[in-house]
């Protein structure tokens, strides 16, 4: 009897230790299960001349709308998109008829005027006219004078000439048209007299970057070989209609030929002025966008907490980020997809 009590005591002692050591188990696997294994980068900060590539098209630095100084119908339009035009060269004419008219009747006054002044210059000195009249006659003399030389001007611009040797752009109106005094007809460039230039849209902290005299290079399929240039203006103000900051690059080798205004044209930009930044994996970046994203840091190696960082130059396979990861001591570099902000992580680096 005293033996069986014994083996009882015994066999309640070893179940006892065996449920211990299974709840450890159990819960040791708990945490394991939950601790996501993790590769992290430690983050130095470093200074570096960030490349900005952009898109935009070739034009030159005189584009120019040609118009009428006076609206009337349009006679002739003697060139079409594409002529090469050169300097002086006739480009259309408006119906002189009305402009005509008009100086005939100016003319007309202007001689009446004459008569007028001569009359009361003579009747002034035979003391039949007064001083006030002579010099009212020859006050309406002088304006008629201005009105004619203003007509004849006027008469001058029923043409339209080319004021550069280039290329004609658009065709913006038709023969038979009646268009307003200054309203474009023909859009025109100096290609052959200019200078070739590419225009290129920005962020605002791109543009900010940059200043004149930048350095540049230019590649288009137009063209076999790579162009050097530098920024040579920096836009003011938003274009509203493409929500970014133009810049213009000015092309620094020869001239290049076989170039056309609104050619496709990719350039890569090197700002002076150096930005510090963080140069982390592709892969570390989550929800990137054009300017920002999220990453995932840690301090301890054991959590991780979600940031937002502001981005800037992309590279091949890496991305530099500007903003944001100051404090941070590493970011995860692989595993980031099964984390969550405040998940726990196991490093695994090696």
């Amino acid at each position: 009897m005293k033996s069986n009590i014994c083996f009882v005591f015994l066999l309640g002692v070893l179940l006892n230790l065996w449920a211990c050591g299974g709840h450890e188990n159990r819960e040791k696997a708990i945490v394991e299960q939950d601790t996501i294994p993790v590769k992290v980068a430690s983050l130095k900060e470093e200074d570096t001349n960030n490349e900005i590539v952009a898109s935009g098209y070739f034009t030159t630095n005189d584009e120019t709308m040609l118009s009428f100084k006076n609206g009337g119908v349009i006679s002739r339009i003697y060139v079409k998109e594409g002529d090469a035009i050169q300097k002086g060269q006739l480009l259309a004419t408006v119906n002189p008829t009305e402009i005509s008219a008009q100086v005939q009747q100016v003319e007309l006054s202007y001689q009446k005027a004459v008569r007028d002044y001569h009359r009361a210059d003579k009747l002034f000195k035979d003391s039949v006219a007064t001083l006030e009249q002579l010099q009212n006659a020859k006050t309406a003399l002088e304006v008629a004078k201005q009105q004619l030389e203003g007509a004849k001007f006027n008469q001058n611009y029923t043409q339209i000439k080319a004021t550069s040797s280039g290329f004609v752009l658009k065709k913006l109106a038709s023969e038979g048209q009646i268009v307003g005094p200054g309203t474009a007809v023909l859009q025109v460039n100096g290609a052959n007299d200019g200078h070739w230039i590419l225009k290129v849209g920005l962020s605002d902290r791109q543009w900010s970057s940059l200043k004149e005299g930048d350095r540049a290079q230019i590649k288009s399929d137009a063209i076999s070989q790579p162009l050097n240039a530098k920024v040579i203006r920096k836009a003011e103000a938003l274009d509203a209609q493409s929500g970014t900051f133009g810049i213009e690059l000015g092309i620094t080798d020869a001239q290049p030929k076989g170039l056309a205004a609104g050619l496709f044209g990719k350039a890569s930009i090197w700002p002076t002025k150096k930005q510090a930044g963080y140069v982390i994996p592709y892969d570390s970046l989550l929800d990137g966008g054009e300017n920002e994203g999220y990453v995932f840091v840690t301090d301890d190696d054991k959590t991780v907490k979600k940031v937002k960082v502001r981005l800037g130059t992309i590279y091949k396979d890496k991305i530099k980020v500007i903003d944001g990861l100051e404090h941070a001591k590493s970011v995860v570099i692989s595993g980031s997809a099964y984390l969550t902000d405040g998940a726990k992580i196991k490093v695994v680096n090696n």
